[in-house]
């Protein structure tokens, strides 16, 4: 029977060659100290530096507690979390991402919080050494996504987080292609909390996320998880048609009291490019949500795993 596994750690890789040996000297010691079974499921997301073979490398050293999962491509940040949780097999499933600006020794801060009682632990980073516009916009993107939503995340960008066996394995039976796994996990949390972990500066390398994916990653959640955007647009089309419907009324009057109006043309372009704007708005918003109609329906795999590394435990 397989060795019983209570904290599994999954950790998405994607050209992260030159962090990886200080990620493996701070997370096994870390790791070791917490005193409990475990097991570090790396998923190399299709990485085109030296990643590949560190994590080979890094298996051969410890093969008694790490498993690696190899995509034949690159499928993204959230799918390789979506394939760490297939292959996790922890009571306990903590996600960290590889640049170490989380510090792997605060694992422990979520662990106890799961043993008070808690099934489902996020994080929120004590002290961000971003750049302006990183905090700038995810400010921002909170604020709009907490409104639309209603899914309460103090800090959606901090990955590290911890999951119960239960809300993993209900993660699982959702086979949608795009989907925000905090957002997500929150839904189906019945005792959820937030901690403050440690932010620093990344090791080395450079962030995978530019402002297009930020922005492109939020899209995805508003559109994933509600139809208020739909709704509102409705709403704004319904009060722009009743001021139109006003201002005919109002001109037509004018016409028949007053007399013709002289000039007023550039107006009524001002008008018309309003409403030409509102309209492709709506046009584009709506082609949000056929789009993940679009890419649901044709149901291809989420991600294509070319090898996984781990070690059989002997009957």
């Amino acid at each position: 029977m397989p060795t019983p596994v209570d904290l599994s750690v999954v950790i998405p890789v994607y050209n992260e060659e030159a962090v990886l040996a200080a990620l493996f000297g701070r997370l096994y010691p870390a790791l070791d100290a917490l005193g409990v079974a475990y097991e570090v499921v790396f998923v190399n997301d299709g990485s085109r530096d030296r990643s590949a073979t560190l994590l080979a490398d890094q298996f051969h050293r410890r093969p008694d507690v790490t498993r690696v999962v190899m995509f034949n491509g690159n499928f993204g940040q959230h799918r390789a979390i979506l394939a760490g949780f297939e292959h996790a097999r922890g009571e306990r499933i903590v996600t960290l991402d590889a640049d170490l600006q989380n510090p792997p020794e605060d694992i422990h801060l979520l662990l106890e919080q799961m043993d008070a009682g808690h099934d489902y632990v996020g994080s929120i980073r004590r002290r961000r050494d971003d750049v302006l516009w990183r905090r700038v916009a995810s400010r921002a993107m909170n604020r709009i996504r907490e409104r639309t939503t209603r899914i309460k995340m103090t800090d959606q960008g901090c990955m590290m987080r911890a999951y119960s066996r239960r809300i993993v394995d209900t993660i699982n039976q959702c086979n949608e292609l795009y989907t925000f796994i905090p957002a997500l996990a929150w839904q189906f949390a019945q005792n959820p909390t937030e901690v403050v972990v440690g932010h620093e500066e990344r090791f080395a390398g450079e962030s995978k996320y530019s402002l297009y994916s930020l922005v492109r990653l939020n899209f995805d959640l508003m559109t994933g998880f509600t139809v208020m955007p739909l709704q509102l647009f409705s709403l704004v089309g319904m009060l722009v048609s009743l001021g139109s419907g006003a201002l005919v009324v109002v001109l037509g009057v004018r016409r028949l009291v007053i007399g013709p109006e002289e000039g007023g043309l550039f107006t009524l372009f001002a008008i018309a490019f309003l409403l030409i704007g509102i309209a492709l708005f709506g046009i584009g918003l709506l082609g949000e949500y056929i789009g993940r109609i679009y890419q649901e329906v044709r149901q291809r795999p989420r991600y294509v795993i070319s090898a996984i590394l781990e070690r059989r435990d002997e009957p």
